[in-house]
């Protein structure tokens, strides 16, 4: 036996078994990239405007990178963290209670960082799911929490966020035995990738199903600091009784402009904080401790999240009123990057769209403009407000463009 093929046969099952890259399937994110590259190459002289990018268009704060500048210079700063720094968890104490009003907050006990809020949902799974155990998730989502569960032996139940529920799950649609043998609810609000936000109200009758039947609250609040107009930022943990049924987990990522920095917390209910911090110490040896210095300065300046939701409000205002002059449903959403609309059954001169992806690659090929299609619950495509642009003249031009583009197609809805 070569060694080639006796490796094949190694592979964990989780990830394939013996057929582990011999997937031929294209995934969507992958079609749209292939979809990009031949619209460049075809129409190399047209501008092709990405509203598919789900990262902020913006550095970090100046004073953030300086931040960091200055603490890696530091000899005292280059050891592991583990599972972090006490100036990093005080920081997040205090910004949940300045900005959510979520008081009370233990940053020994009751906040842990991780590197990214993606590794948090993907460790969370292994401090509760045993084989046979349930985790709750919304679709369309992001799915690490499910995919960790059901490599952990556990099952996923998806709930559909739908238009006429204003895209929050119906929990009453869930049987008595995934309700008894459901251990994690994952949420999060703002809706990536629906843009939609949740409710006191509705956060009131989570914690009361979570009580009801013995469940974990997961909320991820990537996008809790970036809303809109009069809207308020709404932390899962502000509601009374949230921190004895969950957590809540921030991220800096997408707030303070800083993905690449890999920087999030997770805070609430003690016992899950503990669970999460001993798989995490079994993961990681901590995030490099200048970065958590530098988050904690960004923490402690919400002003920086303030600015960047004023830009990503005006674009949204633009995007909303320029698809809605060529037919879209679109309003303008509470917060998030994202505008999520439904998408036409066709075109007047003869196109017809099955689905959303076939919608999203028209759009490419087309009119080289780049969404994100998600058919889980309806078929919706996805803009995001994170494009380039260098100012607000910029803005104004990329979508008059926008519109002008799809000013050029009479849509049938």
């Amino acid at each position: 036996m070569t060694e080639e093929s006796y490796i094949q046969n190694l592979f964990a099952k989780r990830i394939g078994g013996s057929k582990f890259g011999k997937d031929t399937t294209i995934y969507k994110f992958e079609k749209i990239k292939r979809a990009k590259r031949a619209a460049k190459a075809e129409h190399p002289d047209i501008e092709l405007i990405d509203m598919g990018v789900g990262e902020p268009d913006w550095m970090a704060d100046k004073e953030v990178v300086e931040t960091l500048y200055a603490e890696a210079q530091k000899p005292e700063n280059r050891f592991y963290s583990d599972n972090g720094i006490a100036q990093f968890k005080e920081a997040a104490a205090e910004y949940m209670e300045k900005v959510f009003g979520v008081s009370g907050l233990d940053p020994e006990t009751e906040i842990n960082h991780s590197i990214g809020s993606k590794p948090a949902l993907a460790m969370l799974p292994s401090a509760f799911i045993n084989p046979g155990d349930i985790t709750i998730m919304t679709v369309p989502g992001y799915p690490v929490m499910g995919t960790h569960t059901k490599w952990l032996g556990g099952e996923v139940v998806n709930l559909p966020l739908l238009k006429e529920n204003n895209f929050l799950p119906d929990l009453s649609t869930l049987t008595e035995d995934q309700k008894k043998r459901a251990k994690l609810l994952y949420l999060n609000y703002p809706n990536n990738p629906t843009g939609a936000s949740a409710t006191k109200e509705f956060f009131e009758s989570v914690i009361e199903f979570a009580k009801e039947n013995d469940i974990i609250v997961i909320h991820d609040a990537a996008y809790a600091g970036l809303v809109f107009d009069d809207n308020k930022p709404l932390s899962f943990l502000s509601i009374p009784g949230a921190k004895e049924v969950g957590i809540e987990i921030q991220s800096l990522s997408k707030s303070f402009n800083m993905t690449g920095w890999r920087m999030a917390f997770v805070a609430g209910n003690a016992k899950v904080v503990k669970g999460f911090a001993t798989v995490k110490d079994n993961n990681d040896s901590g995030q490099f401790i200048p970065i958590q210095l530098a988050g904690a300065y960004a923490l402690r300046h919400p002003e920086i999240t303030e600015k960047t939701a004023e830009k990503y409000s005006r674009r949204h205002e633009l995007l909303a009123e320029a698809l809605k002059e060529v037919g879209f449903d679109a309003l303008k959403p509470k917060g998030s990057f994202y505008l999520y609309v439904e998408i036409p059954k066709g075109t007047k001169s003869g196109a017809e769209f099955a689905n959303a992806e076939e919608f999203s690659q028209f759009l490419i090929k087309e009119k080289l403009i780049s969404t994100v299609p998600w058919d889980d619950a309806g078929n919706f495509v996805r803009f995001s407000v994170t494009f380039v642009a260098e100012d607000e003249e910029d803005e104004k031009r990329v979508l008059t463009e926008v519109k002008k583009r799809l000013s050029d197609i009479e849509f049938i809805f």
